[in-house]
Formats: C-alpha cells, structure tokens, sequence
C-alpha cells in the first residue's frame, strides 16, 4: 500500500457508523420490540445514549466519525505538506462548507434566528476538522501528545473547579461549566434533545472533542508507516486497550459523560474506536475480506450527503408507500419491515451516487 493510498476499511467503517445515524439503530430497536427476546430490554439499551453518566454503544457513534474524520488526515493532506497555499484553501474551504451545511440543517434558511440552532454535529465536525488538520501540518507526535494531554487536563481542571451559580454540582446536568456557558453565550435556540441544559455540541465541549479528531490522526499516521499489516494492527489493539484502561480509571474523578463530552470519555470512546478500527482493517486490509464491506463503503464515502438528504427526503414515506400494505398484514413485524425499507431506500440512493461516480466534495 503507498503512504497516501486510501485504506479501504476507513470508508466502510464511516459507513458501518453512519448506518445506524440513518436508521440503523430505528430498524433494530424495532426489531428487538417485535421480537420481544429476554435480551431485547440489554440490547435496546445500548441503542439509546446514556441519560447523563455512563456509556452505551450509541453514545460511540459521534466520536466515531470525529476520529475517522481525523483518521483520514494523513492520508489526503500529506501530499499538499510543500503547497501551503493549495493546503489552507483546502482546510478553509472545507471548514466553511461543512459550517454552512450545519447552519442550514440547524434552520438557516427558515430565517427564524431565534429559534435557529447555531450549533450542531456538522458545526463540531468542521471545527475539529480546521483545528486538527492545521496541527497535523505544523506539529509532530510528541507535539500532539503534549496538546492532547493539555487539552484534557486543561478541561477536566475547568469542569472540576470553577462553580457556577447553580449550586448543583460541578458534573450534574444543572450545574456543570460547559451548559452554563451555552445557556449564557449561544444564541438561537439549544438543543435539548438530550439533557436540556446546555447543547450537547456546545462551546466549551467542543475543545476536547478536537482531542477526539486528533486521535485519529495518530491512528492515520500509524497506518501510513511501513510496518507490516499485522503489526499495525497489533498497535492499534493495544493503544485502543490502553486508551480505554486511562479512561476508566480517569471516570473515577471526572466521569463518562458525552454531553459535555468529558475528559474520561474521550479516552473511552477513542478506545473503542481504535479497536474497532483494527477490527476493520484486520478483516479488510489484512486478510482481505472485502466483499462484505461494499455494503459499508457505499454509505462512507457519501455520509455527509446522506445526513442531509435523510432529513429533505422523506425515505419513511417511500417505504410505506411500497410495504406498507405488508407491513399491515404481519402483525408486529410491520414495524421493522418499514424501517427496513427506509435503510434499502436510502442505500439504493446511495448507490446510484456511488455507481455515476458522484461524490459530496469540497
């Protein structure tokens, strides 16, 4: 493989991740009821993020795709490292395109600035993107490791110490920094699909988020050496083992909690990410079981055009207009065929795109 190839169990793990942002975890939760197994309460659980402490499969799926975002950096920057100016146009451009497509899916064009969303998973991914591709260009990995570690201590010391004048707790939902500065400094509205106190992609959690980003740059970096396909493998293992072991033991003084994206829970989810992306690269890259991936990849490699599209394409109506008729007559299993049909709609989509060559590209 050349240093700058892409690897293709990047793409299918990005896809693997935004299956479940599309309707994965609605077609499985749906499943699980109709099924009604002992497991179904476990397993349904896990599809579903955390109240506030703690973690669960799905509160993985965000730092997924900032890691991967970061993943890919080596790959598709080192080669403009002697054109500064092509590779700035780069970064910015993406940066303000990915900015602009989060203020239009948080409701730019409905012009109701007051109850408009001005931050969001788009916004977050953009600027993690900005920041952590300017450090790659200009730092080595001794440098990131001592950002890195700042950027964690450094918050950890913010959350933990400075009281706000809500006498709840320094890590409670009422009482933490991170929602008091969102409630205080975010303009629009805050999204209160989670805990209601703050944005769960606010202003001061962002900061560790790039944390997030960065250790997937590491990962990308390791991934370009030279060294054989099973001793890659072998290192993201242990550094996945590793990251998880600090986190937990770091839960113990500041907690998991991925609304404010907490210190301990970058080191968690950066954990599982790198395993799973062993994982992957293991069965793709290694012993070249690619087939089964074409699934995934068919979904990565345009997973932020269907985050749009999901919410401007109503893929639930087309389902019900071709199965709703048999969903009608099965009884409880109605419920997982349609949602089944808005994943086969959306992947069908997906993979025109994929077949004329047409890319969201910035």
């Amino acid at each position: 493989m050349k240093s700058n190839e892409r690897l293709l169990s990047i793409d299918a793990l990005r896809g693997f991740d935004m299956f479940w942002i599309i309707g994965g975890d609605a077609f499985f939760k749906a499943l699980l009821v109709a099924g009604a197994w002992s497991f179904t309460p476990m397993l349904k659980e896990q599809l579903e993020h955390a109240e506030w402490e703690g973690f669960r499969f799905y509160d993985l799926i965000f730092p997924l795709f900032l890691f991967l975002v970061g993943c890919v950096l080596p790959f598709s920057l080192a080669k403009y490292r002697d054109q500064p100016s092509a590779v700035y146009v780069r970064i910015f451009r993406r940066t303000a395109f990915l900015f602009l497509l989060g203020l239009i899916y948080g409701g730019l064009l409905k012009f109701d600035w007051e109850a408009m969303r001005y931050a969001g998973v788009l916004q977050r991914i953009a600027i993690c993107y900005c920041i952590s591709a300017l450090i790659f260009l200009h730092t080595n990995w001794i440098a990131r490791v001592v950002i890195c570690a700042v950027i964690l201590l450094g918050y950890w010391a913010l959350i933990g110490l400075v009281q706000t004048d809500e006498a709840f707790g320094v890590f409670t939902k009422q009482g933490n920094l991170s929602g008091y500065i969102d409630r205080m400094l975010l303009p629009g509205k805050i999204y209160e699909g989670y805990y209601g106190f703050g944005d769960n992609e606010g202003i001061l959690s962002t900061i560790p988020a790039v944390v997030t980003a960065l250790l997937g740059v590491f990962a990308g970096e390791w991934l370009r050496t030279e060294r054989s396909g099973w001793s890659k493998a072998l290192g993201l293992v242990l550094a996945g083992v590793l990251m998880l072991s600090l986190g937990l033991v770091w839960s113990m003084w500041f907690p998991i909690i991925k609304n404010i994206w907490s210190s301990s829970f970058v080191l968690v989810a950066g954990g599982w990410s790198v395993l799973l992306l062993a994982l992957f690269y293991i069965l793709i890259d290694v012993c070249e079981y690619r087939s089964w991936a074409f699934v995934w990849v068919v979904i990565g490699v345009n997973a932020i055009t269907i985050y749009m599209l999901k919410n401007i394409i109503d893929f639930r109506k087309i389902s019900t207009y071709f199965l709703g008729g048999v969903a009608g007559g099965i009884d409880v299993w109605g419920a997982p065929l349609l949602a089944l049909g808005v994943l086969v709609a959306q992947w069908g989509l997906l993979w025109y795109l994929y077949k004329q060559k047409i890319f969201l590209r910035v």
